[in-house]
């Protein structure tokens, strides 16, 4: 068995925690790895890199999905209600906590009926900001720790007057 370093992003609390599991870790192995890091996972799920369900079942059945590099989520919630106001609409979705920015605008590019061009001209933005996320930031990074929940304006990247 060889060792893989992952890096664990914990939902209400800043930057990546460095672990090293085996590549056919057990759940109980790679949960003591985490614990290790000083994370309770007392009321928190663990999702590995964008899975759309959280680790489920024995301490020694296998944790799927664990590789060299890959990200590991523990959030206090199962899914993130992420809302998306576009000129006059709205639409709301759940995803699961590791799903990535760029995930959630894709699926109001769908549902908006963006053609590809004005898609590829808009940014999901934080609703009352001016802050845009990078496109890889995992949703749970967004919300605070009481809230499964995020609010995002699709905006023009650049507005071009003349």
């Amino acid at each position: 068995m060889t060792n893989a370093v992952i890096f664990i992003q914990v939902q209400g609390r800043p930057g990546l925690l460095e672990a090293e599991v085996g590549d056919a870790s057990t759940q109980g192995e790679l949960r003591a790895a985490i614990a290790a890091c000083g994370i309770m996972l007392d009321e928190a799920f663990i999702f590995i890199e964008e899975a759309e369900e959280h680790l489920q079942g024995e301490h020694h059945e296998p944790a799927h999905g664990l590789k060299h590099g890959c990200r590991v989520h523990v959030s206090r919630c199962k899914r993130i209600r992420a809302t998306v106001h576009y000129l006059d609409k709205t639409e709301t979705r759940e995803f699961a906590p590791g799903a990535r920015v760029r995930a959630v605008k894709a699926h109001a590019v769908e549902v908006f009926h963006m053609p590809a061009k004005d898609a590829g001209e808009h940014v999901l933005q934080l609703c009352k900001s001016t802050e845009r996320p990078a496109s890889d930031t995992p949703l749970h990074t967004l919300t605070d720790h009481h809230t499964c929940a995020v609010c995002f304006d699709l905006v023009p990247e650049k507005r071009v007057e003349g």
